[in-house]
């Protein structure tokens, strides 16, 4: 693996699902009543606050032509509850179809499917987003070969604009990155920004990066989707704008704030964000200087396969007298191209004995890099 120096230039996108968005639910409200606070469901059931004092309230439940539940005439139920006052009524199958599926657009299956349980309103809208999920996944067997079929770029590409065109921005994002591959980077930025518009914090992200990259670049629209995606929580944004606030590209040069963002990226799980952190401590840029603090993300790049960091991790260990451990990281610096850990090994080597050459190359041959965000 050969990552770049500090700090490191814009990488490519790497994609995840948006988690469940939340939603606003119509709401029928008695007169002179306060609602209560409404939390965002996956699922149908409601839980009411209980108090000893039972009251009972009626769910009007609208039917007509655009509700499928009914053909015209209102229906109502009863149920008795406790609690300390009466509640307004919920109405789930409502909510209009056009809202329901802007707000599903970036849901994985799973929750699609959990969502669909709702109610029969909900079923019917989320159909062709469930369908999009088929040429989803399709689309990724015949990118990467896999499920039996031969790779195919363009039995991709048709496999997501199909799901695209059902409103799907998981399809939006891998059209623009196979159009970006193409070298069409016109239609993959437009695939981008529908994506990002609809809120998925992937395209968000692959959005802000390709503004970096675009010729021209700019800079300042890059910034604005990056901090989109990165307050979002998404680790690959969060690293690309600490890169430009540490650069100064778009946004004014803040190596506090660039420190802020490489350590979230890296508490996320950004291999290089991790390196980068473990520099900040180290220099005191942005962060107190804290040599604990330092040697534990420069371990942490190490191990999750950061090869700068495993060739410095093993000068530290060096430095402090732990000659085999030294060896096994020095050794994988080595097999990862840092041809300069190769001298300190073997220097290192020639005052071990052979038993301990042997369990340090026996450690090196079985090490396996942690998983990790890129």
């Amino acid at each position: 693996m050969n990552q770049k120096t500090w700090p490191a230039p814009s990488d490519g996108p790497n994609f995840s699902a948006l988690p469940l968005a939340k939603f606003n639910n119509r709401v029928q409200r008695q007169p002179q009543q306060q609602p209560p606070d409404f939390h965002k469901r996956r699922h149908s059931s409601i839980n009411f606050p209980t108090t000893t004092t039972t009251t009972t309230t009626t769910i009007i439940v609208p039917h007509g032509p655009n509700h499928p539940s009914g053909s015209g005439s209102s229906k109502s139920s009863s149920f008795s509850s406790s609690r300390s006052s009466s509640l307004p009524d919920y109405d789930f199958s409502s909510l209009p179809f056009d809202v329901l599926s802007k707000i599903a657009a970036s849901f994985t299956l799973p929750d699609l499917r959990s969502s669909s349980m709702v109610c029969r309103s909900w079923r019917d809208a989320l159909r062709p987003l469930r369908e999009a999920m088929l040429f989803v996944r399709w689309g990724k067997r015949f990118k990467h070969g896999r499920g039996g079929v031969r790779p195919n770029l363009q039995k991709a590409l048709d496999s997501f604009l199909q799901g695209a065109a059902r409103g799907s921005t998981l399809a939006m994002v891998d059209a623009g990155l196979i159009y970006w591959e193409m070298g069409k980077r016109d239609e993959g930025i437009a695939f981008y920004k529908r994506a990002a518009e609809l809120g998925d914090s992937a395209g968000c992200c692959n959005l802000g990066i390709s503004y970096l990259q675009a010729e021209p670049p700019n800079p300042e629209e890059a910034v604005k989707w990056l901090y989109k995606a990165s307050i979002a929580g998404y680790v690959r944004a969060q690293y690309q704008l600490a890169l430009c606030l540490h650069h100064g590209r778009g946004v004014e040069c803040n190596l506090r704030e660039a420190a802020k963002w490489y350590l979230r990226a890296a508490e996320g799980g950004n291999v290089r964000a991790m390196y980068n952190t473990s520099l900040c401590y180290s220099f005191g840029e942005g962060l107190v200087h804290n040599h604990r603090q330092a040697r534990k993300w420069m371990k942490r790049a190490a191990d999750h396969g950061h090869s700068k960091a495993q060739f410095e991790h093993g000068l530290g260990l060096f430095s402090e007298g732990e000659m085999m451990q030294a060896v096994v990281y020095l050794e994988l610096a080595t097999r990862a191209g840092e041809t300069a850990a190769t001298y300190v090994k073997n220097i290192i080597l020639q005052q071990l004995s052979a038993a301990s050459q042997e369990r340090a190359m026996h450690l090196a041959n079985n090490w396996k890099a942690l998983p990790s965000s890129r």
